[in-house]
């Protein structure tokens, strides 16, 4: 019997996987479907370069092109990428890995992660992340069938998550230790000594890592460490990193993950299923970019570092009180003296003065009283921006 006009049949209720139900969507996008919409506005929220990829970058893929390197590649990926990459993972941070199995080519970072996640975990397996951070770690731990829990992080230790506090939410069924340093949205950098001991509780509770290190090249006046470079580390860590960031290749779309044999088997199961293998033309421009293209990184890492001082100054200037960060290309100041909350100062904002930023919750709870503000962008855009800025906190303060 068909359903009444009107009324939903039970079927109908349920044609959506309950997961992808229970997935709010991105709090960033919001922002950005209005500010489209507007004339003379500024944009402080995506975290994206304001570079354009390096020109030899760009030539080798179009010379992919021009020689007709428009197929598929392995799954694994080009083997001379993987190549160049064990080559920049030793050079750099003296972790060796197997070009042939312990390297995985990805259609950038967030696949990686998918992959990760849906390799390692089992249904209703615990996953500890610091919170604030990035806004698919939760929903991919979920998309896995995954709990995701967050460990608190304030502003009193520059948002860097403290071993201690990790470990208190460990229990039986806690899995895996999901970190993203250089942080975002807060732009905080762990020290070698604080990641080591979260490296001890890791080996002591037997828990994978899952280092998201897309950010590992734009670091201020300190020095990035690999996760997987702290000793006894890299046979429970899987490193993931990329190329949007620091070579301004955000569109091209190719990142990596590296890890021991079995684990990197897994996740070419999963991605040979569903993405078969990153394009060849990106897969061609990233091997350019990692034989050529550290002086145009520092050029541009020197560029932000301008920008971040600008912004870190004038958010303190105008009473917005802010830690500083010394990586990736955020800022993430407190709103509290306004009175508003996240949202409602972002959205005050955005309406009154033309600046969006992203309310400092769609990174999670401990987010709320922040925005994150995003310095990839002209400097004369940040200082226009910060102009307006100083004009709503007179206003609101």
């Amino acid at each position: 019997m068909s359903p009444r006009p009107g009324v939903r049949s039970k079927r109908a209720r349920s044609i959506i996987s309950k997961r992808v139900e229970g997935i709010s969507p991105s709090g960033i996008r919001k922002f950005f479907d209005i500010l489209s919409t507007m004339e003379d506005a500024i944009s402080l929220g995506v975290g994206e370069p304001d570079f354009v990829t390096p020109w030899h970058v760009s030539e080798a893929g179009i010379y992919s092109i021009e020689k007709g390197y428009t197929m598929y590649t392995s799954n694994k990926g080009l083997l001379e990428l993987r190549q160049e990459l064990a080559r920049y993972l030793t050079s750099r941070y003296g972790v060796e890995y197997d070009p042939e199995t312990e390297l995985l080519v990805t259609v950038g970072v967030s696949e990686g992660l998918d992959l990760a996640m849906r390799s390692i975990i089992n249904p209703k397996d615990e996953v500890l992340s610091p919170d604030p951070t990035y806004v698919s770690y939760g929903p991919c731990t979920v998309l896995a069938e995954g709990v995701f829990v967050p460990v608190p992080t304030t502003v009193d230790n520059d948002f860097k998550v403290k071993a201690v506090d990790m470990e208190k939410r460990i229990t039986p069924r806690t899995r895996a230790v999901l970190l993203g340093y250089p942080n975002n949205p807060t732009g905080a950098v762990m020290e070698r000594d604080e990641l080591a001991e979260v490296g001890e509780v890791a080996r002591r509770h037997d828990l994978l890592v899952v280092s998201d290190e897309i950010y590992d090249r734009l670091v201020y006046g300190v020095k990035h460490t690999c996760f997987a470079s702290i000793p006894g580390m890299k046979e429970r860590t899987i490193l993931l990193g990329g190329f949007s960031k620091a070579y301004a290749m955000t569109g091209w779309r190719v990142g990596y993950a590296a890890a021991r044999p079995e684990i990197i088997e897994a996740m070419t199961k999963v991605h040979q299923y569903t993405m078969l293998c990153a394009p060849i033309v990106a897969q061609m421009a990233a091997t350019e970019a990692l034989r050529a293209g550290d002086a145009v990184v520092k050029e541009m890492v020197a560029d932000y570092d301008r920008r971040r001082r600008v912004m870190l100054k004038g958010l303190n200037d105008i009473g917005l009180a802010c830690f500083e960060p010394k990586g990736a290309f955020y800022c993430f100041p407190s709103v509290k003296v306004t009175g508003l909350s996240s949202e409602e100062f972002a959205e005050q904002l955005l309406v009154e003065e033309k600046v969006a930023v992203v309310p400092g919750p769609a990174f999670g709870e401990c987010g709320e009283g922040y925005v994150r503000c995003c310095y990839a962008t002209a400097l004369s855009d940040i200082e226009e921006a910060l102009r307006r800025m100083g004009r709503f906190v007179e206003r609101h303060g």
